[in-house]
């Protein structure tokens, strides 16, 4: 959590530099000011005894961002010793105490819990031992100065330059608590986007390999089955098993590249040229299924305007489907429907399968394709319907809103919305 800190805690910029500059010299007159006209007793030295002493105290501060800890140590040296030698303002003590204020926000903003406290301790040792031993040593009383504006007590003068510092502290740790509260904030939110990359990836993986996988094993029964008897079939199952694994390659490949151009910076960023699949490649799908017992009847309109990742989802939405298909016996007709306009898509894929239960095995796997096609369309506030049809078969039914290009009306996508149906 440093890096995040640190990028908290980054350089202030020319506005912060001027800022400091403005407020170092705005204070060292300050402290100057008050010394040479004060409530109480004057100062009996020389006048640049006064604007030496503002000088010191006041000037460090125009780096305190950059050094804390050593313009503090400079800062409440000076004014501990201005204040032992009587060149601070009698009555208002508390100006020349101001820039030890300010160092020590600073100080107390940029180190750790111990170390805030050890320059706390530092910064009120200073003023405690040196006011009451200023009212000592120079015999101050409040009859030296009848008509002050200020009580010339040095528990009153001491009680104000402890509250000021203290509450510069506590402010300090304060803004220290909220950086490190949004470092925190900051790397989970790093890890959460990480999270969701790879659960996005392990989602597009189950699809490719698990449909891929699926209806190659199927054509490789059916090729084991007939290949004596219909040779041209045999031949027109593998070419299929030879086009689903490639593309499957293709697929896993460009999910690596990513991977590869996320943790390697010295990564060609042109190696993966194949764009993301999607309702282009739909007949291509839909043509690795069809066999002699299984017809895939294709329907799409309006998906040429679809946004890209609406696009993907509902390639990703069909590809589960048949899969599904492609596993259960008994289904002999196949019929997919896309749909897309007035700012939403509707997915239909309907089939006429009278298979027997399925094993546990099985259950399982369809389950998981299920709930990756549930998180597809709740990610658009869309809904799923999955189940058997009144009039036989199954049935899969998405519809995703979406906004077009420019519209002002962007679907959030509350993964609580429109989840209904069954698995």
């Amino acid at each position: 959590m440093r890096s995040g800190q640190d990028r908290g805690r980054a350089g202030p910029g020319v506005r912060g530099h001027v800022l400091d500059a403005a407020t170092a010299v705005g204070l060292a007159w300050l402290a100057a000011y008050a010394t040479l006209d004060p409530p109480g007793p004057v100062l009996t030295g020389p006048a640049w005894v006064a604007w030496l002493a503002g000088a010191a105290v006041g000037l460090p501060l125009a780096v305190r961002r950059r050094w804390p800890l050593p313009v503090l140590g400079i800062v409440a040296a000076s004014a501990a010793t201005a204040t032992a030698l009587g060149a601070v303002g009698t009555g208002v003590i508390w100006v020349t105490y101001l820039p030890v204020a300010v160092a020590l926000y600073s100080a107390a903003a940029a180190t750790g819990p111990v170390a805030a406290v050890a320059v706390l301790a530092g910064g009120l040792a200073g003023p405690a031992a040196t006011i009451p031993w200023l009212y000592h040593r120079f015999g101050i009383d409040p009859a030296d100065a009848p008509g002050s504006e200020a009580p010339l007590w040095w528990q009153v003068e001491l009680g104000v330059v402890a509250v000021a510092v203290a509450a510069a502290w506590a402010v300090g740790r304060v803004v220290r608590w909220r950086r490190t509260v949004q470092a925190d904030l900051a790397g989970q939110f790093a890890r959460d986007a990480v999270s969701a990359e790879r659960l996005r990836i392990a989602r597009e993986l189950h699809d490719i390999v698990g449909h891929s996988m699926s209806l190659i094993a199927v054509k490789a029964t059916v090729a084991n089955h007939i290949a004596d008897e219909r040779p041209a079939e045999t031949r027109a199952a593998l070419l299929t098993i030879e086009q689903t694994s490639r593309a499957a390659l293709t697929e896993i490949r460009r999910l690596l590249d990513v991977l590869r151009s996320d943790t390697d910076p010295a990564a060609d960023p042109a190696a993966d040229l194949s764009p993301s699949p999607g309702t282009a490649d739909l007949p291509d799908l839909a043509e690795r299924l069809r066999s002699a017992g299984l017809r895939v009847e294709l329907r799409m309109e309006g998906t040429d305007s679809l946004p890209q990742a609406v696009d993907l989802t509902v390639f990703r939405i069909v590809q589960e489907s048949l899969t599904n298909v492609v596993r259960h016996a008994g289904v002999s007709r196949c019929q997919v429907t896309v749909r897309a306009g007035d700012g939403g898509v509707r997915i239909e894929v309907l089939d006429d399968g009278r298979a027997p239960r399925p094993s546990a095995s099985v259950r399982r796997r369809a389950g998981q394709g299920l709930i990756g096609m549930r998180e597809r369309v709740a990610t658009y506030g869309g809904a799923l319907t999955v189940g058997p049809r009144p009039e036989g078969g199954f049935q899969v039914v998405a519809d995703i809103p979406y906004a077009a290009a420019g519209s002002p009306h962007a679907t959030a996508g509350d993964p609580c919305v429109g989840m209904e149906g069954t698995a």
